[in-house]
């Protein structure tokens, strides 16, 4: 693969983070590139997330408490999980490989792939920075709270654990009356916190908007409305043909359509069980200001400052990624927020959302070439696509351009 020529120009399918992050570095190694959405700039999971850079937190979701939670959600109709109930064989077997995969060993054994990316993820953004990119970061902890201590335990020991694998990740249990002080909206009933201090967040939406106006500043097209059909390879490369527009041409492809991505990865090998883990968030006003976010790991929902207001995220939902927004995944995350919260407004809700993240079955994303060597995936992070999506489109564009594939992404093999 050393061999070959880095292609002249390159089609980009997805205008999210990873699509544009790649598109980027692409052109850092003067690829043109042309970027496609089928909705627009940052139409998918990369606007309503909570927006945490937070590679402290980047682990594998399939761990042996999951089990006994999963069992448990079925029965609460207000818990962060959420599976429907109905014939789906291609989704219960999805669930039953996750299942499968719930033990210390594999977690270990993914836990020792995500190390090294989370390593450089927040250099990552400091080059997008120092290219020019406009778009924001703020450097601030993430406060975890919890109603009681015992309810800590469990992110106390996946601290241990992330702390055995080799990840630096420097925190401080302080107490609720000390979380008070620093942010104020924290209820009373609230006993204990632990600061994981080294992580920063972005307003997902503005940051990807930025990062695609710096794509296009250095000559990059971006196309909305881009519904993309087939890929047809011929002598002179690719034509991506589109539901009611023109074809686009290029000698090579990047498909980074987030939980839409089998649709048109499938036919190149990529085979890797992949589902929408749909999350839900909206905004509310606050009647002081939130100097960082706050996590509520018992409770699994995370709160963002954006603005003057205060994103509130949450929820895993295994539904098809096209799905209506369900409001009764939103009153869940109301209902468990309210004792966790004061001086919020919870019927003032603005820019409700879901987003269907990509989740595959092993935890790992998939990026890299598929079984055509021009055809080329980023996508599955699960929820760590803003934290980890600038480094992957920096990998994947050395991939492209050099035909060598860095050692970072051998683990993330696509058609593993």
């Amino acid at each position: 693969m050393a061999e070959r020529k880095a292609p002249r120009r390159v089609v980009v399918v997805g205008a999210g983070m990873l699509g544009l992050a790649t598109a980027w570095h692409l052109q850092q190694r003067d690829i043109e590139v042309v970027v496609l959405d089928r909705s627009g700039v940052a139409a998918g999971s990369s606007w309503g997330n909570a927006g945490w850079i937070s590679p402290g937190l980047a682990i594998p979701l399939a761990e042996p408490s999951v089990i006994k939670y999963g069992l448990e959600s079925l029965l609460d109709k207000n818990a962060a999980l959420y599976v429907p109930f109905k014939v789906d064989p291609k989704l219960w077997r999805f669930l039953l490989g996750f299942a499968r995969r719930c033990t210390m060993k594999a977690w270990r054994s993914t836990m020792s792939h995500y190390v090294p990316v989370n390593r450089l993820a927040v250099d990552a953004y400091d080059e997008l920075a120092a290219g020019g990119v406009s778009g924001k970061t703020h450097e601030a902890p993430i406060m975890a709270a919890f109603l009681t201590e015992a309810k800590a335990a469990g992110l106390v020991r996946e601290i241990d654990l992330i702390h055995e694998a080799g990840l630096e990740l420097d925190t401080e249990v302080i107490d609720g009356d000390a979380l008070r002080a620093e942010l104020p909206i924290v209820s009373k009933d609230v006993a204990t916190a632990i600061r994981i201090n080294g992580q920063r967040y972005i307003d997902p939406g503005d940051y990807v908007a930025s990062l695609a106006v710096a794509v296009q500043d250095r000559g990059g097209e971006i196309h909305s409305g881009a519904s993309v059909r087939a890929l047809r390879q011929g002598p002179g490369g690719f034509t991506v043909e589109m539901y009611g527009g023109e074809p686009v041409r290029g000698d090579a492809v990047v498909i980074a359509t987030g939980s839409w991505m089998p649709e048109l990865a499938k036919q190149y090998g990529v085979n890797v069980p992949l589902r929408a883990g749909r999350g839900y968030s909206f905004s509310v006003p606050v009647s002081s200001p939130v100097p960082c976010p706050v996590y509520f790991p018992f409770e699994r929902i995370a709160c963002t400052p954006i603005g003057d207001r205060l994103r509130v995220a949450g929820t895993m939902e295994f539904r098809d990624v096209d799905a209506p927004l369900d409001m009764g995944r939103v009153d869940a995350i109301v209902e468990n927020g309210r004792p966790l919260l004061s001086g919020v407004d919870w019927n003032d809700r603005h820019d409700v959302w879901v987003g269907g993240r990509p989740v595959t079955v092993d935890g790992l994303p998939l990026i890299g070439a598929t079984r055509n060597p021009d055809v080329y995936v980023a996508g599955g992070h699960g929820m760590w696509g803003i934290t980890l999506g600038p480094l992957s489109g920096k990998l994947l564009a050395e991939q492209i351009a050099t035909g060598v594939v860095p050692d970072l992404l051998r683990p993330f093999d696509p058609t593993r």
